[in-house]
């Protein structure tokens, strides 16, 4: 295990691991050994895939406006706006008109986003 610090910039479009969730949401994926995070960009009234998984999930709106469905529920939210998603709950985003960009935390990381590719899992 390396002692030295890993540094990474949210502006900068090429850094981490690329990985296209669904049309017009793509992410860059940042895996450590207890952690993962996730920046996602999604286009204008675009969304997700309805999905689950174990692993606990935190996500923060960063930029732009959208809809987080989670739990049978449809909740708007604007930047700055954050949540937990425990494991196994069913959920996604859809972007407003002007896109957004989410940071998504998982605990422990998802085995299938530590590789390139399509898909939620």
């Amino acid at each position: 295990m390396s002692q030295k610090a890993e540094f990474h910039n949210l502006q900068q479009p090429d850094d981490g691991l690329f990985r296209e969730l669904a049309e017009g949401v793509t992410t860059r994926i940042f895996a450590g050994e207890h952690a993962m995070l996730s920046v996602v960009t999604i286009a204008p009234n675009a969304s997700g895939t309805l999905h689950h998984h174990p692993e606990e999930q935190w996500g923060v709106l960063l930029e732009g406006s959208a809809v987080r469905i989670q739990g049978g529920e449809e909740i708007a939210v604007t930047k700055g706006d954050f949540w937990r998603t425990p494991g196994n709950v069913p959920h996604t985003m859809r972007a407003g008109a002007d896109g957004c960009r989410v940071l998504d935390i998982f605990s422990p990381p998802r085995p299938e986003y530590r590789k390139a590719g399509k898909g939620f899992g």
